[in-house]
Parts: C-alpha cells; structure tokens; sequence
C-alpha cells in the first residue's frame, strides 16, 4: 500500500448518495475528495428503483472523479437495513506452524471456520466478527497473535443479509460502472470513526439517525452485539416543515438545514426567514421558534423510539458510555440537547475530525474508508506471513456471492 493509492467508498443512503475519495499514506488515509448526489430510487434504505439508483450513483462518482482529477474503477460499498442478522458461531482449527506460535494465517482459518454454517438459502453472510479466541481451553483472548497454543478456537458473531437486497445493491454499483471491492456493513464502519476503544468495550449504542430511517447499533467488550432498525428519520422532519408551513418538501428541506433547532427552548425568535406557500407566490415569513414547534415533537418521537428499541434488545441500563449519534439532522442546532434529555443517558455527536468539513452526516462514508484501511492491512500482513497459497481478499460475501450473482442474474 504505497503512498497514491486511493480507496474509494460508496455510502448509498435516502437522500444523499456520496462518493469519498481517501489517497493511502502508509497506515493512515488522506481524504481528498468527495462527491454527492440527490438519493433518488431510495426509500426507507432501501432500494425502490434500480434506474434513478444508477443514476445517482454515478452523479456522485463524477463528482469526485472531477474533483480529484482520477478515474474511480472500485469501491467498497456499504449496506445496512432490516435485513441484516447476528448468528453466532464457533470455529475450531489446530496452529500450523510447527513452532506451535499462533499467527496471521491461522487466525484467518479460524475465522473462514466459522463460517461453515447452515444458512436459510435466502441468506448470505457479509462479515464475520470474533467475540473471543480461544487458545488450548483459555477463554477471552482478543488477539491471539504471538500466543504459543496447539488448538486455535473463536466464539463470533455472522453478520448475515438478505440475498435479494445485496443483489440490488451490487446491480445498481456496477450498472454504475464502479466494481464493488467488498460490502461493508454501516454500523461496523461508522464505529471505526465515530466509538473510542473505551466507549465499544464498556457498552455503547451507536445510532446513526438517518433520513429514510434510524439505525441502533448496540457495541460491548469491543465488538458488536445487536443491531436494529427503525423506520423513521429525518425526512419525516421535513415532511412535517412542508406540512407545518404548507410549502414544497425541497423548501422545507433547506429550511431545515438552514435555520432548524430542535429545541423550542433553544429556538431564537431574532431568526426569521421567508418562504413561498403552495399555491402562492406571496412569501410568509417565520421565525426560528415556529420552525421549532414543528422539529421538536418529531425529533422527541425519534428519540423515544431509539430509547424503547435499545430497551427491546434489553441494553436499556447497560451502556455506561451512553448514546453516540450521526447522521444529518444531528447537525441541527440543539439535537444532540434534545436526544440526552429524551434518552436520559450520555449522548455525543460524531464528527469525522479529518475532513474539510464538518458533518455528521459524513461518518459512514468515511467509516467504510477506515474499515477497508484495516482490512487491507490485515490482509497486506497475512500475505507476507504467507505466501505458500492465494489469500482470499474479498473478505466475507465475495468469495461465494460472484458465482452465486453469475447464476442469479
């Protein structure tokens, strides 16, 4: 991985579709382009219209392409929705090498292991994530490299989708023309930029509040331990705006990011903006506290229902390290205020710290560069501990999905 490399990754979301260009230096990664789109085909995460996906996709690619001056050929895409499972699993393999040391390869075997397992036909794993290595009968190891050990053992997690919709995904990137390196799950590559070390270990519910729908992401002792999904975000802010003020959704939108607060104590009544009613081109003006009185109930709404499905997972009073959120709308004035008041626990904001701006809505993209960063690292070592026989780089879904979507398509 020499300096001007680049990876590329690909964040398809409701209502924006961002393209984000790191250049690799060494271990780290320089973010030196970004391009976006409308998410148009994208309802509730999901896809609804393959065309106007394409589209829009590729509006975000030649904007990053002409931003940086390259051609992108790859990127690492991410996924997330309903359809994402936690399976548990176990892996078993004896160390190779004759010194009995335990090393990159036969962590690797061990993970590839416990993926040997029963799935429904219409699932497909994308990842798997250790809980815990076993070495010889000693439990709780979190890495197992260098240890000394004849019997080589993981306690994991699969992260398992549905086959239809990684099939819609990875049809709509490369009618796009942009190979798909791998699927990265969303909340795993947020947390690569959004949690500390401390946070993922002592018990914390990552929630990326996004427009069509609400990710929660619960993360103890360092590795994720439920995953869920609720149907509603921040458009349904701008569909009450639109309502509310009774003007067109994209003026409701702008009006949102420009003066939105999500608290009616925190709203200012100096802020005053005008804007054109449906129907009229007369313009009436508001202030910041009327647009308040209308974000403040849907945001409390949002934030109740992260709280009842942390509840339902049964991690209500067990995360010391509170609530860490991004996505879009937490960049409105007082969410972050709002959310700890409505979850009575400790609430951040993530910002990625490394680019030109800052966005909570830009942790995702970011966090799939960081993701497919450590993974190209691991594999970089794994190749030179071994070089015996090919190293398998698609990592999870891709060693079996292309000959599957060959039979599929």
């Amino acid at each position: 991985m020499a300096k001007g490399e680049y990876i590329v990754s690909l964040d398809i979301g409701t209502s924006k579709v961002r393209a984000i260009i790191g250049e690799l230096n060494g271990n780290s990664i320089n973010v030196i382009g970004v391009g976006s789109a409308e998410g148009e085909g994208i309802r509730h995460g999901a896809i609804v219209d393959i065309d106007q996906t394409v589209q829009s996709i590729r509006e975000a690619v030649d904007h990053a392409e002409r931003m940086v001056g390259i051609h992108i050929a790859s990127a690492y895409v991410g996924i997330s929705g309903n359809h994402i499972e936690l399976q548990s699993s176990h892996g078993v393999v004896a160390v190779s090498s004759q010194d009995r040391e335990i090393g990159e390869e036969d962590i690797d075997r061990v993970l590839q292991q416990a993926r040997v397992v029963a799935l429904k036909p219409e699932r497909e794993i994308i990842d798997v994530v250790a809980k815990e290595y076993i070495v010889d009968g000693l439990r709780g190891i979190m890495d197992p490299r260098g240890m000394l050990g004849v019997r080589l053992e993981v306690d994991a997690y699969l992260i398992t989708g549905s086959r239809t919709a990684i099939h819609n995904v990875v049809r709509c990137v490369e009618r796009a023309g942009i190979e798909v390196a791998n699927l990265v799950l969303l909340p795993m590559a947020a947390s690569t930029v959004a949690l500390s070390a401390d946070e993922r270990k002592l018990g914390v519910a990552l929630v990326d509040v996004g427009a069509g729908a609400t990710s929660v992401t619960v993360f103890e002792h360092g590795v994720m331990v439920g995953t869920s999904i609720i149907p509603m975000g921040g458009d349904y802010v701008t569909h009450d705006i639109a309502i509310g003020l009774r003007t067109q959704t994209a003026t409701a939108e702008q009006v949102k990011i420009r003066h939105g607060c999500a608290s009616v104590d925190a709203a200012s009544d100096a802020e005053r903006f005008q804007i054109p009613r449906i129907g009229s081109h007369q313009e009436v003006e508001y202030t910041q506290y009327d647009l308040a009185t209308i974000i403040e109930p849907r945001m409390q709404e949002i934030f109740s229902l992260v709280r009842k499905e942390i509840e339902k997972m049964g991690y209500l009073h067990d995360l010391p390290s509170g609530y860490v959120l991004h996505g879009g709308v937490m960049s409105m004035q007082a969410a972050g205020e709002l959310a700890a008041a409505e979850l009575q626990a400790p609430v951040r904001v993530a910002v990625p710290e490394f680019l030109g701006v800052r966005d909570p809505s830009f942790v995702n993209g970011v966090g799939i560069i960081s993701h497919a960063l450590r993974s190209q690292v691991r594999i970089t070592q794994l190749e030179t501990v071994t070089t015996s026989r090919p190293v398998k780089t698609g990592g999870g879904v891709f060693a079996r999905f292309k000959d599957w979507l060959r039979d599929f398509i």
